[in-house]
């Protein structure tokens, strides 16, 4: 779910990682009865459905909704292919649990600051293809863009600080504790990074992506053991899809549990 990209200088921080997951909305909200309607009432209420629970957290029909329309914002998709709803769904509910864990464990520093925020729109509106297309780089292009997609800038905002809130609590739940030895970074280099360079290229030496190389390293085993534990938490929590169609979906992945 959670993978290390690089730009064109090289490697980015976690913060800057491309999530097939990302997550975009912040907690869903609970299911609220309608008003009964009154006789002779020319209106009629159209009720949210409850499509999963995760934990005694409902995921509803808008939520799926939601997810499925901000997936553009994904770098993984490249804006070319519609996300479905078992996509949405199991994003949701690693989402769901996720968060369940933040408010738990109260870790501070997980709520991004403005400036944070900032940072990754400007990557999203520079960097995503989808947005390079559009030139969303201009805000005649943004704004566009946004229009097309049905999103406001209000939800991308919600999008991007639910989604930095996730990865900065990764980092600080994770990345603390993991040493990085000369002896891994060395191997990396001899056995990775020189096998990447064609015969006849002059490979940068040792010394100048030392600490580059480290940063990788610290990511993938950041990524293991966030995989580890967030399929730790699938099969320890309660997990239901009401909705029998994403239940069979999510059974066909083995990801599903009663």
């Amino acid at each position: 779910m959670f993978q290390v990209r690089k730009n064109r200088a090289g490697l980015r921080p976690l913060q800057q990682a491309a999530i097939a997951a990302l997550f975009s909305c912040a907690f869903p909200a609970l299911a609220q009865a309608p008003e009964p309607a009154t006789p002779g009432s020319a209106s009629s209420v159209t009720l949210d459905r409850v499509v999963a629970v995760v934990n005694r957290q409902v995921i509803l029909e808008s939520d799926l909704e939601d997810e499925m329309q901000l997936s553009v914002l994904d770098p993984t998709t490249n804006g070319n292919a519609k996300d479905t709803k078992q996509q949405a769904i199991e994003r949701l509910i690693s989402r769901a649990l996720i968060q369940q864990q933040i408010q738990q464990e109260n870790i501070p520093g997980a709520e991004p600051t403005p400036a944070e925020v900032a940072v990754r729109l400007k990557d999203i509106r520079t960097e995503l293809p989808a947005c390079i297309r559009a030139d969303c780089a201009s805000d005649a292009g943004w704004n566009e863009f946004l229009a097309h997609h049905e999103l406001s800038a209000a939800r991308v905002d919600k999008y991007l600080r639910t989604r930095l809130e996730i990865l900065g609590f990764i980092e600080l739940r994770f990345r603390q504790g993991i040493r990085i030895t000369p002896e891994d970074i060395e191997t990396y280099y001899r056995d990775t990074l020189l096998a990447q360079y064609p015969s006849g290229q002059t490979p940068p030496p040792l010394q100048q992506v030392s600490s580059r190389i480290e940063e990788i390293l610290l990511q993938q085993r950041v990524n293991s053991l966030f995989e580890t534990w967030l399929s730790n938490l699938r099969s320890q929590g309660q997990i239901q899809i009401l909705d029998p169609t994403l239940e069979r979906a999510s059974a066909d992945d083995g990801t599903s549990k009663e």
